[in-house]
């Protein structure tokens, strides 16, 4: 357990290198406007389905960008498709912050599906090609609840800027505005990164890299079926939280939504620093099953006899999410090839996107029909599917000797 609270030493190189990832994390995650996005659009679009349709571009433009950006990192480098990335996040968010109609909105969803797909896979390869290069790749679990942490840190802050931000009656557009100069800073944090060193012969032909890729998902059940079940929990998941603020609305009032984004990511934050010392003592599958029970059973609770305490019990479950995250980020690392390490991630996180794309614009849709409430409760039952896969997965790891 003391080597989740000190993780294993490295060099100078690669201590820099983390510690300016993990300062990456905080800038670009320091969103002011995260707990009121979905009411924003909603209010700039007219309605909860124009408002969650936005949501789904940003998704739609992910799924688009994935594979391509996927390739790109494994081909050209880790640290300028980051750079890249943050780029388009500040352009996003500048969008978003001037957007009057769904056309401005829109376009910054497409900028920011391009760099969410720019970010996806390459940030934990940045992560894990430093420690591979200093043998410490045992502990990447450790490492990567540390940095992640930092992002849980940034949303946590953001959102108590929000509360306040919103107690003094600053108009939501304004949240999205205090949240560009985070961005902007997060440029200079990417420009200083170093590009890790990497072993493994990438085939000169894309296409041949990208079936090499697709052919590892074949061979390998266990990375298939953790795949397919990180596909739907993300769809499902991420649809949840997008419209969490939408249903504590009915029992806060707006401006404690900061209230709740404060707990959700501060105990996402101790959620992240104790994941890899959860691992180390239960194992990889327990902790991620045991986290996706208790989050689906916190959030039906919450939902299915709704009150005052609601979105008390919503925030609390996020502690949770932290150890979970950072056990299925472990076992998909360990699983891929050094050669495709974000081409794999990118074609896990397109199939996650395509499915977030529908489930999204659908609870919208269904929630202009029946309201918040009943349409997030739908979705807290589509995550029990979620949960028979893991338990056969955790089975199946048991009979390996692998839990």
């Amino acid at each position: 357990m003391s080597g989740a609270v000190h993780p294993a030493p490295i060099g100078p190189a690669a201590r820099r290198n983390i510690a300016l990832l993990g300062a990456f994390n905080f800038c670009n995650d320091f969103r002011v406007y995260a707990p009121i996005m979905v009411v924003y659009f909603a209010a700039v679009t007219g309605s909860f389905s124009l408002g969650t349709l936005v949501l789904s571009v940003a998704k739609i433009a992910s799924v688009l960008f994935e594979v391509p950006t996927g390739v790109f990192s494994d081909r050209i480098g880790r640290r300028l498709t980051l750079l890249l990335g943050q780029i388009a996040s500040l352009a996003s968010i500048t969008c978003y912050a001037l957007g009057h109609g769904f056309a401005v909105l829109a376009l910054g969803a497409a900028l920011e599906g391009l760099a969410f797909s720019l970010f996806s896979g390459n940030n934990d390869a940045l992560l894990y090609d430093t420690l591979k290069a200093e043998a410490a790749i045992d502990h990447f679990a450790e490492w990567h609840g540390r940095v992640s942490a930092l992002f849980q840190l940034a949303l946590a802050v953001s959102a108590a800027v929000a509360m306040l931000a919103l107690y003094f009656h600053l108009t939501l557009r304004m949240l999205f505005v205090m949240s560009l100069l985070p961005q902007a800073i997060g440029i200079v944090f990417a420009l200083l990164l170093s590009e890790p060193p990497r072993t493994g012969a990438i085939p000169s032909n894309i296409f041949a890299h990208l079936r090499e890729a697709i052919a590892s998902f074949a061979r390998n059940v266990r990375l298939r079926d953790l795949s397919l079940a990180s596909m739907f929990g993300f769809a499902v998941g991420e649809g949840k939280h997008m419209f969490h603020p939408a249903f504590f609305a009915l029992y806060w009032p707006a401006w404690a939504l900061g209230l709740a984004g404060v707990l959700v990511h501060a105990l996402g934050v101790l959620g992240f620093r104790l994941g890899g010392a959860a691992i180390r003592r239960f194992g990889a599958f327990p902790v991620l099953l045991g986290g996706s029970i208790g989050s689906a059973l916190a959030g039906i609770g919450a939902t299915a006899f709704p009150g005052l305490a609601s979105p008390a019990i919503v925030s609390l479950s996020s502690i949770l999410y932290g150890p979970s995250s950072v056990a299925q980020g472990m076992m998909q690392q360990r699983a891929f090839s050094d050669a495709q390490r974000a081409t794999m991630a990118s074609l896990i996180s397109l199939g996650g996107n395509l499915l977030f794309a529908g489930a999204v614009f659908g609870l919208g849709a269904l929630a202009d029909r029946i309201g918040a409430r009943f349409a997030l409760l739908t979705a807290e039952f589509l995550s029990i599917p979620i949960l028979v896969l893991y338990w056969r997965l955790y089975r199946a790891s048991r009979v390996e000797g692998r839990a």
